[in-house]
């Protein structure tokens, strides 16, 4: 498979699973040792847990939109930067409801397997400027780097 299939398979599961909430589409993407991790939640997750958490920002983001900024793939590895953009109508992840359209960027680095499986995504959001369009308070360096 080229480089620009495992391009195309990471699109196809941004549209399915963050787009559409075609997520039994998308986790047939998956491997089967499939592993998320984000800077959303503390802990990796595997498929099941992945597909939970979408549901969950979905849920409370009915309107959310991944516009793919940027994609780049080098053997089995792909880089995507992304912008999200919807509003928050539920609250999900302790985050309250706001109606305000924000804007949250979003870089991912994905694995896939030899079969052009999904294996890993690695995806951290700005959180700080996520929490500012919402007008709650950003942490200070200092704060976030000490225990």
């Amino acid at each position: 498979m080229s480089l620009d299939d495992r391009k195309k398979v990471v699109h196809q599961h941004i549209d399915l699973a963050w787009n559409k909430g075609r997520l039994a589409l998308a986790e047939q993407l998956h491997s089967r040792d499939f592993l998320y991790k984000s800077s959303f939640v503390g802990r990796p997750m595997d498929s099941s847990g992945f597909v939970q958490l979408v549901q969950q920002i979905r849920y409370a983001m009915p309107d959310l939109q991944v516009v793919v900024e940027e994609c780049i793939a080098e053997g089995y590895k792909v880089f995507t930067w992304s912008t999200l953009i919807g509003t928050i109508q539920k609250p999900a992840l302790g985050y309250p409801p706001s109606d305000k359209v924000l804007s949250l960027s979003a870089m991912a680095f994905w694995t896939l397997t030899p079969g052009n499986e999904i294996q890993e995504i690695c995806t951290m959001f700005d959180m700080e400027s996520f929490r500012a369009q919402l007008g709650l308070q950003t942490r200070p360096l200092a704060e976030t780097a000490l225990p």
